[in-house]
């Protein structure tokens, strides 16, 4: 297999072998070093010595082994200083689990709520998981929460600590303590799937596994939950923003605006499906956000074209969004549909106020939504000078090409 194939299947696998090591023995933290270990042995192995017969039982397997000795450790430590040992491992320690190495088996669901551990704020549930089952990097989680890296570093470390030194024991909740964790599982699994869809950083605009990764959780959970209404007001504007993947960057890998889109290579299977969740949740007369945000993409997904987008039923929905999720970037997706709806000068006006906001006062989002609007207003030199500084602030090579090129096209003759 091919170092990408490898590469891919170690992503994979990961939150499935960790999940299965706090499953089965707990000490979580200690558990992520073993797995990390386990995943670099498999990098390093698996390329020259070909990918064993079950992945994952390897992984298991070496993970278990690297997790007894880390304990072993800790353990030998511990009595070095005099502190009780209260804990004792099985007597089949080594062995990995009976289901490890099936395709049926699945630790990743479980781990996505152990990771939302009562212990944790909301803001550390949301930044563990995103390290463990999403695989996120320290500064994918920081833009994510429009943070700097160093403020999410810490997080993250505290969140550790704060799992260790818990008496609460990190393992699957109570039917009454998932219903309390709901709410930062489905945080999380929406920007696992955004990190995956619109990467900032990088030279590709979309990291499709993550998405696809987020997608398959998600219905886990609309499975498990099936008549809450913000779990399938999640899932189906995951559906209406994927089945949108084959039209949103062209031949070169240059990003491509809705409006510009061939809404032929928009997948209407998924359209379907999630305009359906939407109309369903939606029928429940108890509205959150992510119904929401899904009812919006289903106006986008459902308009023949561009031009035929009801943008005014559009600037409604996200005027009920702000009533129960006011956030900078609801505002500024606010600001573009009163614009289209009613004039480039009323979205403009909108934007000011959030020049103040230090949540998104230095994201590239701003300076290019402003962009676009002057340039609707048919101001170029203004709207050339905002697409250049949403550029220069812009982290990824897809995002700053397609700044570039608005740029140019505005550049006087």
């Amino acid at each position: 297999m091919a170092g990408d194939g490898v590469e891919d299947l170690l992503r994979r696998e990961a939150p499935q072998v960790l999940g299965a090591l706090v499953r089965r023995y707990g000490h979580f933290d200690t558990a992520e070093d073993a797995v990390q270990e386990a995943l670099l042995a498999a990098a390093t192995r698996w390329p020259a010595d070909g990918v064993p017969d079950s992945p994952r039982g390897w992984l298991i397997t070496v993970a278990s082994r690297r997790l007894t000795d880390l304990l072993r450790a800790e353990q030998a430590r511990r009595a070095r200083e005099d502190t009780v040992v209260r804990w004792t491992l099985p007597e089949d320690w080594l062995t990995p689990p009976a289901d490890a190495g099936t395709p049926d088996s699945d630790d990743t669901l479980v781990l996505l709520f152990m990771c939302c551990h009562p212990a944790l704020s909301p803001a550390s549930q949301i930044a563990l998981t995103l390290r463990a089952v999403g695989g996120l990097t320290t500064a994918e989680i920081a833009r994510a929460f429009l943070v700097p890296e160093a403020t999410m570093a810490r997080r993250v470390s505290r969140a550790k600590q704060r799992v260790r030194d818990s008496r609460v024991p990190f393992g699957p909740p109570s039917a009454a303590d998932r219903d309390g964790r709901l709410g930062a599982v489905l945080h999380v699994l929406y920007l696992v799937f955004t990190e995956g869809y619109a990467a900032p950083s990088g030279p590709s605009p979309d990291r499709a596994g993550l998405s696809a990764e987020a997608i398959r959780l998600t219905r886990m959970v609309h499975r498990l939950l099936p008549g809450d209404g913000e779990v399938a007001g999640l899932l189906a504007l995951m559906l209406l923003t994927e089945a949108r993947r084959p039209a949103r960057t062209g031949p070169d890998g240059a990003l491509i605006p809705m409006a510009e889109q061939n809404r032929d290579l928009w997948d209407a299977g998924l359209v379907a499906e999630g305009v359906s969740l939407v109309t369903g949740a939606l029928s429940r007369r108890r509205p959150g956000p992510y119904q929401l945000q899904a009812a919006i993409a289903a106006v986008h997904d459902e308009a023949p074209s561009a031009a035929e987008t009801d943008w005014p039923q559009i600037t409604a929905l996200y005027e009920l969004l702000l009533r129960i999720s006011d956030n900078p970037v609801v505002r500024l997706n606010h600001a573009v549909a009163v614009a289209m709806a009613r004039g480039p000068r009323a979205g403009l006006d909108l934007l000011a106020p959030l020049e103040a906001d230090e949540r998104i006062s230095g994201d590239h989002r701003l300076p290019a939504v402003r962009a676009h609007l002057l340039e609707m207003n048919g101001d170029r030199a203004a709207a050339r000078a905002a697409y250049l500084e949403a550029a220069r602030r812009a982290t990824g090579f897809p995002q700053r090409r397609h700044l570039h090129t608005r740029a140019a096209r505005l550049t006087d003759d």
